[in-house]
């Protein structure tokens, strides 16, 4: 059975202290608001955090239940779980995360261990003997049937935790978690103390029986209570196989609870006609409980009696009976103190608190939703792989403080990305401009002349997939060239010849792109077709693969607002030819544009393992194209001056000691004084720094040219 500490409210609380998952989290969860704000009016949901936040879950989920069950967000509707899919909550912070990683684990398993289609059936196989004793006591079927199903999910609740905590009790935390969240109220464990809900009422043994398990319960406060402990028996929760199987408890527990409430008050209506309806004292709609005159024979268990139980229940061995249980079970009356009652606003309270843990039973826990339009947004960050990654780990500010920040990493380029008109350096009026000016002839198609002047380059570069046999004669071992065995009578025994077979190694080459506002105009018109030359040349090689990513800052709508900056590095990896078609080029690469500033070596951090080839047996290259220094900044980071230059030179380092080769392009397009700036670059890339002026496309494919074919 599954630990029962989670109800234990003498405990330290787990939700507030240790978050289980950050470990399965892209990041921690960015409270300002995500780059899908439109309006500068309140904070809305950060749906790149809400992404990964559902990733997570779900990689719980799957591995608890060893099935691919959809962990989804809904618009609207309260429903967690309806046997196919986990809707889980919007909300985020970090308090709630381990409880909604609980309760998606607790759904999660109900899917896999739950019969859902018996359920559908339910009322249709509750005996009817319980229908005809209930009527007694003033129960219409429909009650009975509500009733039923209430005690039914308590029961499988116990059942289905049990398996969980058998076969993955590294998971309890989360459980705690939950049971923490929904289940936990000091108004409830004062409540058990005290007189309320001990009158024989249906509400009065519902509350007794939700919380059997907690600390402060108390099995003598209602007649029947402690056969009802019996009739669970946690100790031995795993003899249910099913869902059947806890239906029939959920029904033997009614039939309890049936033995000693009250017999309805008969009332004959003018025709003659009788029916029943619940005893005046039975106190059957007061959903805030009353103070009868039952008070407590016994006091609730003690702290060892209590961990015994807890032990016995995680062990499946029973250590000790929580209670011995009396010869009668019999209330004995007496006078209320002060510490047994609770004030108005408590009962209040104990109302609401209630009223949750039913909601919690009968799958209505309150959650944030997410609107339509952050739904669809959501969708489109989810299928682009949009996600945070932490960077400036070890950077200062001026004053001593340490400077770190969220990249955006983008890793699929999509047309859902493009129509979304979300991403600053991504414009879909751009593109289809670019579209109708192609065809009207207003401006240079750089795609279509980048595909030209690669094609030609790809020639050239073709010779690296291709081997080169050469064949040396004339040679003292080796195999015998039948051609010269006659020399052998002349006393030539130099007859033998061996071949060897020269071919290029596997390569790997990540082309960045400086995206930021100044590369406008020429500069990027020129370099983009530079990128299309050498991404359709290398299209044509079949042991080449090339990666081409665009860096640049994302601002969200609303930074200017009260909230402060929320500008992030934003990377885009556009095309990456180990999965993608270059029709990816030919159709998306007209979408995108330049915008914002230069975080470079942020960028370059935050993807570092893309850099890097799957596998060490190739030749590596990294190859920048920028056109000035780096700048960024935003409330948490001030990236300036010779802290970009020497971050940016320290990943610079990083990568050429993965052993990449790297070349970076400093790009202009005009004779234009640019010694301040050389000795920045220089600063970054050292010997690996070019100067070139990009109107020369084809100057540029030489050099990638020459540099792929070395040897």
């Amino acid at each position: 059975m599954k630990n029962l500490k989670h109800f234990n409210t003498s405990r330290s609380q787990y939700s507030s202290q240790n978050n289980y998952s950050s470990f399965w989290l892209d990041n921690e969860f960015d409270r300002h608001t995500s780059i899908f704000d439109e309006e500068d009016v309140k904070p809305k949901t950060d749906l790149i955090a809400l992404s990964s936040y559902r990733r997570a879950i779900a990689n719980f989920v799957r591995i608890v239940t060893e099935k691919d069950i959809p962990v989804t967000f809904k618009s609207s509707g309260d429903s967690y779980t309806d046997g196919k899919k986990v809707v889980i909550s919007a909300k985020m912070d970090d308090k709630s995360f381990d409880p909604s990683v609980g309760l998606a684990l607790h759904e999660g398993s109900h899917i896999v261990h739950s019969d859902f289609d018996w359920l559908k059936g339910l009322e249709h196989s509750i005996r009817e003997e319980l229908f005809h004793i209930g009527e007694t006591k003033g129960y219409s079927r429909h009650d009975i049937i509500g009733t039923v199903k209430g005690l039914l999910n308590y029961v499988e609740d116990r059942r289905i935790d049990n398996i969980i905590f058998t076969t993955s009790p590294g998971y309890k935390g989360y459980y705690h978690s939950m049971y923490d969240k929904y289940f936990h109220s000091k108004v409830i464990d004062k409540a058990l103390g005290t007189d309320e809900y001990t009158d024989e009422t249906m509400e009065s043994y519902m509350f007794r029986i939700i919380n059997l398990t907690n600390k402060n319960t108390n099995l003598s406060s209602l007649n029947g209570l402690r056969e009802i402990w019996k009739t669970i028996d946690l100790k031995n929760i795993s003899r249910l196989k099913n869902t059947e199987d806890a239906f029939g408890i959920a029904q033997d527990i009614l039939n309890v609870i049936f033995k000693n409430l009250p017999d309805a008050d008969i009332k004959v209506d003018e025709d003659g006609e009788e029916s029943y309806e619940p005893a005046k004292d039975s106190g059957e709609s007061d959903m805030g409980g009353n103070s009868g005159s039952g008070g407590s024979s016994d006091e609730p268990m003690s702290d060892e009696d209590f961990q015994d139980l807890l032990d016995s229940i995680e062990s499946g061995e029973m250590k000790s009976q929580p209670k011995p249980e009396p010869k009668e079970e019999k209330k004995v009356p007496e006078t209320p103190s002060d510490k047994d009652l609770l004030s108005d606003s408590q009962k209040k309270q104990l109302e609401n608190a209630i009223k949750k843990q039913k909601d919690f039973m009968n799958g209505k826990t309150s959650k944030k939703n997410v609107t339509k339009k952050e739904l669809q947004d959501l969708q489109t960050i989810e299928s682009s792989g949009m996600s945070y990654v932490e960077v400036g780990d070890g950077l200062k500010t001026w004053d001593g403080r340490k400077m770190n920040t969220k990249c955006i990493v983008v890793r699929e380029f999509t047309k859902q990305l493009v129509d979304s008109n979300t991403i600053s350096m991504i414009n879909k009026w751009s593109g289809d401009r670019y579209d109708e000016n192609v065809k009207d002839g207003y401006e240079t198609d750089y795609i279509a002349e980048g595909i030209r002047l690669g094609t030609i380059l790809g020639r050239k570069l073709q010779v690296r997939g291709e081997s080169r046999e050469t064949k040396w004669t004339r040679l003292d071992s080796g195999r015998i060239d039948k051609r010269l065995v006659a020399e052998l009578g002349f006393g030539n025994d130099r007859v033998f010849s061996n071949s060897f077979v020269e071919e290029y190694s596997d390569a790997f080459l990540h082309i960045s792109v400086d995206a930021s506002g100044s590369m406008g105009g020429s500069k990027w018109t020129n370099t983009m077709k530079s990128v299309v030359a050498m991404t359709k040349a290398i299209d044509m090689i079949n042991n080449v693969d090339v990666v081409v990513s665009f860096r640049t800052t994302q601002t969200n709508r609303s930074s200017r607002s009260r909230r402060g900056d929320t500008t992030k590095p934003l990377i885009l990896i556009a095309y990456d030819s180990r999965k993608d078609s270059f029709i990816k080029v030919k159709t998306l690469f007209k979408y995108l544009g330049v915008a914002g500033t230069t975080p470079e070596g942020l960028c370059y951090e935050a993807i570092m393992n893309d850099i890097v080839p799957s596998t060490n047996d190739k030749d590596s290259y990294f190859l920048n194209f920028s056109d000035g220094m780096p700048m960024f900044g935003n409330g948490d980071v001030d990236y300036h001056g010779d802290t970009a230059l020497n971050h940016t030179a320290k990943m610079v380092k990083e990568i050429r000691n993965r052993g990449i080769k790297v070349l970076s392009y400093f790009v202009s397009d005009s004779s234009w004084d640019r010694d301040s700036e050389s000795r920045a670059f220089k600063t970054m890339y050292g010997k690996d720094a070019e100067y070139i002026d990009i109107t020369s496309v084809m100057s540029v494919s030489k050099t990638m040219n020459k540099k792929f074919l070395q040897k």
